[in-house]
């Protein structure tokens, strides 16, 4: 069947949207992209045409210019005295990914084969960047089945990761309400304040421009030329374009050149996500029942190889600095959803445990921070360094 470019752009938002609402309406259980996944490959299998997201123009190169404003983006959310602050989280969920890496790439490897876990890790280790640049690189290389798993991967992992996550949340909620009906207040109190600290305004090397001239117009362009910049100077010192986009994203926020939050500002971010998010299904195109059962077993495989190398790295790291093995554990476990998932589970973990207002607003502050911070680090920093690094191993 053929669909106009209007019709078939409507389509795919049909499907985004009910992968939305049911996961909005199961409170995150059921993932949006698990249920987005399924009624895509139902339409492929039945009445879509094969290239439905390209004649819904999600293709490149709308998507490249997505992948580059986006992670440019990316490095103007990240607030470096938070992660200082956090510094002891941050290094809990990095050795969470590099649990995961010698999972894969030692047991995972045997077991699975190289190209498999190559393509696989980096979208176990985060989220849709890392998948779509590894399943891209799969294409390009005429390795359908590989490209299918690593969306795939960012598909299911979710599933492995919000119970295991809902478990070691509550257990944590738990065990600091206790701490706070034994004497918690005054922690509480001064770690409002320190908190306070943190968010007051910073001075930049460069002022900000005045409020007028802060148009999608001109933030775009600084955007697009920061993702310029990185496009002429990664191949110089071979690194990622994608990866540089991120740093100097990180660097232009920080002298000021970059607005934060900058495709916010732009009321451009959530068009650039749902030309991502339509983008990675496209490869489900190719995926035949025969395929996702081919694919099953390494799936789950490595999906359960990752956990267990995070589990054990948090018990050894969160041990040394002072974190309980639960919280450490749901720390590194943020690399297999991030960003609004880590919100969402922490704010329902708290929910059920504690009765006040004042019992639910001290768990906040001690959990929260830890979670959001974990899962910038997992999903929107480590996994697209690593995906640009293990895109010239596949």
């Amino acid at each position: 069947m053929n669909y106009s470019v209007i019709g078939a752009f409507t389509i795919i938002l049909i499907v985004l949207t009910s992968g939305e609402i049911i996961s909005m309406k199961t409170k995150a259980f059921v993932p949006s992209v698990f249920v987005s996944a399924v009624l895509f490959l139902i339409g492929f299998w039945t009445f879509m045409p094969k290239d439905i997201i390209a004649m819904g123009s999600f293709a490149a190169p709308i998507v490249n210019v997505a992948m580059y404003l986006l992670l440019v983006h990316m490095g103007t959310l990240m607030n470096l005295e938070e992660l200082l602050s956090q510094w002891r989280t941050v290094l809990i969920a990095l050795a969470g990914i590099f649990g995961i890496c010698i999972m894969t790439l030692t047991i995972g490897k045997t077991l699975f084969g190289w190209q498999t876990v190559v393509a696989a890790t980096p979208p176990l280790t985060g989220g849709v960047v890392a998948s779509i640049l590894m399943s891209k690189a799969a294409t390009d290389k005429g390795l359908t089945s590989i490209a299918v798993l690593a969306t795939c991967m960012y598909v299911m992992q979710g599933f492995v990761g919000y119970p295991i996550s809902a478990f070691c949340l509550k257990k944590e909620a738990k065990r600091l309400l206790g701490l706070y009906r034994n004497g918690g207040k005054d922690a509480h109190l001064a770690k409002s304040e320190t908190a306070s600290e943190l968010t007051s305004p910073r001075k930049k090397l460069i002022p900000p421009l005045p409020e007028e001239y802060q148009t999608p117009y001109v933030i775009l362009l600084k955007l697009g030329f920061v993702a310029w910049l990185a496009s002429k100077i990664g191949p110089v010192v071979h690194i990622n374009d994608f990866v540089l986009c991120l740093i100097l994203g990180v660097i232009g926020c920080e002298i000021g050149f970059l607005e934060e939050k900058s495709l916010n500002k732009a009321n451009s971010f959530g068009f650039l996500m749902t030309v991502l998010m339509a983008f990675i299904f496209a490869n489900l195109s190719q995926a035949t029942p025969a395929m996702l059962k081919q694919i099953a077993i390494p799936l789950f495989g490595i999906i359960i190889l990752g956990v267990i190398g995070m589990y054990i790295m948090s018990l050894i790291l969160g041990k040394a600095l002072g974190f309980s093995k639960q919280m450490a554990f749901a720390c590194t476990l943020t690399a297999l959803y991030g960003f609004p998932a880590d919100y969402i589970l922490t704010h329902e973990a708290i929910k059920s445990v504690c009765e006040t207002n004042e019992e639910k607003e001290y768990v906040i502050d001690d959990m929260l921070p830890k979670m959001l911070v974990a899962g910038f680090t997992t999903v929107t920093i480590a996994s697209v360094i690593i995906a640009g690094f293990f895109v010239k191993l596949l």
